[in-house]
């Protein structure tokens, strides 16, 4: 759509970068006021998203690099292009991986950061989506419904075709997500399940969004999309992570009911 949002001199802000930027903001925002809410301590909250977004973004970067492996093989040059080409999953996997090790070396409580975290990584995606929509990447696929954009002056969609919105449906995918996860933390008390639902209702969203994806450069694992192969795995960790914190939450229970004192 309109990517350059304004130019004063030789300093271009752009719709993308801009969105990326208000995202994490207020991700950070609305994390330090949930961990009030939630009897958190909010002085790791910080160091935590800095975590998070540096290992996420090269999660990201790392995974696309991997969907592009041949490409890369014959001009490895295409490893020193930084400026687009993500996949999320990756920024998804070695984020939460990044932050299990930080809460580790803190000695804090990863499940109980993980469940108040993950609600603002959706709603980070949420703002990162329209940033998609204002350059013109993770286009959707040519379509003759009603429902559809054109692009005019996009460096990464079609320009003149008519293509399904698929950045804005993930966007709003991400903060139906993000308000979903909040209102179901309200009556958590197993730490880690709001995580998990992170990961189930996310990866849900992800394997049907991509069936109206246009941009086919991410890989592809059979008939599926390299998206849509993890989402299932993931979904499945998702469904696991839940069952066996139902199964400790009973044993826990059990056992407090058994405790003579």
């Amino acid at each position: 759509m309109h990517n350059e949002i304004l130019t004063i001199g030789n300093i271009t802000i752009y719709g993308y970068g801009l969105m990326i930027a208000i995202g994490i903001l207020v991700a950070y925002l609305v994390a330090e006021y949930r961990a009030k809410k939630m009897g958190l301590d909010s002085d790791p909250i910080f160091s935590i998203m800095i975590c998070a977004v540096i290992c996420g973004f090269a999660g990201a970067k790392l995974l696309y690099y991997i969907t592009i492996l041949d490409e890369i093989i014959k001009n490895p040059k295409i490893i020193l292009d930084v400026r687009d080409g993500f996949v999320v999953y990756g920024g998804i996997i070695i984020g939460i991986l990044a932050v299990a090790v930080f809460c580790k070396i803190k000695k804090i409580h990863f499940l109980s950061y993980m469940d108040l975290v993950l609600p603002s990584v959706a709603l980070a995606q949420g703002f990162g989506r329209i940033g998609c929509f204002l350059a013109g990447c993770c286009y959707g696929v040519e379509t003759n419904s009603a429902f559809a954009v054109t692009f005019h002056n996009s460096d990464f969609a079609p320009n003149g075709i008519p293509l399904f919105p698929s950045q804005l449906v993930s966007s709003a995918l991400d903060f139906a997500n993000f308000f979903i996860l909040c209102l179901l933390a309200r009556k958590n008390k197993t730490p880690g399940k709001i995580g998990a639902f992170y990961l189930i209702f996310y990866s849900i969203g992800r394997f049907v969004i991509e069936f109206f994806r246009g941009d086919l450069q991410r890989g592809s694992v059979g008939t599926l999309s390299t998206s849509q192969f993890i989402s299932i795995f993931v979904v499945i960790a998702g469904i696991v992570m839940l069952v066996f914190l139902k199964k400790a939450e009973k044993t826990n229970t059990g056992n407090s009911h058994n405790d003579p004192c």
